[in-house]
């Protein structure tokens, strides 16, 4: 893309993280913070409408912000929801704007395996299964956790937890203690978090632009505003322009994006809201 002279300098760059944060969002908004340090942006609205993912792509993404805060001024806009791992995502924002009924909070970790055990006793299926150590096959779905199991993969989640409260005690400027008082899962609204000290202000994501363009020193009114597109699925490509059309493919594409996340995060700690 060729991109005129010093435009970029006079425009907002603004990243959408939609749907659960996994491999293919954190490849996509990494290389778009690339090029927004590279265009010299000076400011970034970041939309979240997230229920989180897994915590290795949100932790990834925070990280990438945060360095990225020192040569741009980024402001986070949590959309419908931005829960969990959207959360954590937000906090490589300097600044943090919700809709008073935004979703938001479910900030903790999460550990699913599926034990199929009696329906494969059912069905005449076993396994036979060699390994190097006790615990290679810890969360095999043809079997129930042990004891000694159990508590291995507590402490990775304690772990996980404790890096996802620092971070929010951090980034917030509050004790660790007051985060904890709050992080235990639960979700909040957007004005709620706002009491809680998790966001900044309450208002649209069309506020939060306004916002990002006066700290990077723009006139509101007229700033642009460049937004780094999602690629589009062969699915929507496939269904074509029309409204009827978009919908099914949204709905479609939805639907085989939860199932492919489900299958592919099975044994993984998530940063996830999933009612």
């Amino acid at each position: 893309m060729i991109w005129p002279f010093n435009r970029s300098r006079k425009q907002i760059a603004r990243i959408e993280i939609n749907g659960a944060i996994a491999g293919q969002t954190r490849k996509r908004v990494l290389e778009a913070l690339e090029t927004i340090e590279e265009r010299k942006f000076p400011a970034l609205l970041l939309r979240i409408d997230s229920p989180g993912g897994t915590v290795g792509d949100s932790q990834e993404i925070y990280s990438a912000l945060k360095r990225l805060r020192d040569k741009v001024k980024i402001v986070a806009s949590f959309g419908n929801i931005s829960a969990s791992g959207g959360v954590y995502i937000g906090m490589g924002a300097e600044h943090i704007m919700a809709n008073p009924g935004t979703i938001t909070g479910s900030i903790g970790v999460i550990l699913r395996g599926n034990n199929l055990e009696r329906l494969l006793d059912k069905v005449g299926v076993s396994f036979k299964v060699i390994k190097s150590g006790p615990y290679k096959d810890i969360l095999a779905f043809d079997r129930q956790l042990t004891e000694p199991e159990e508590h291995i993969l507590q402490e990775l989640i304690d772990v996980s937890y404790s890096q996802f409260v620092g971070t929010v005690a951090e980034a917030r400027n509050l004790p660790v203690e007051t985060v904890k008082s709050f992080a235990d899962g639960r979700i909040f609204t957007g004005q709620q978090a706002l009491e809680l000290g998790v966001v900044d202000r309450l208002g649209t994501e069309e506020d939060a632009r306004r916002w990002a363009a006066e700290l990077a020193g723009l006139d509101p009114d007229k700033a642009e505003t460049y937004t780094f597109e999602e690629r589009k699925s062969v699915v929507n490509r496939f269904f074509g322009g029309s409204s009827l059309q978009q919908s099914i493919a949204a709905e479609f594409k939805t639907g085989a994006d939860w199932l492919e996340f489900e299958l592919s995060t099975s044994g993984l700690p998530l940063w996830l809201y999933r009612p």
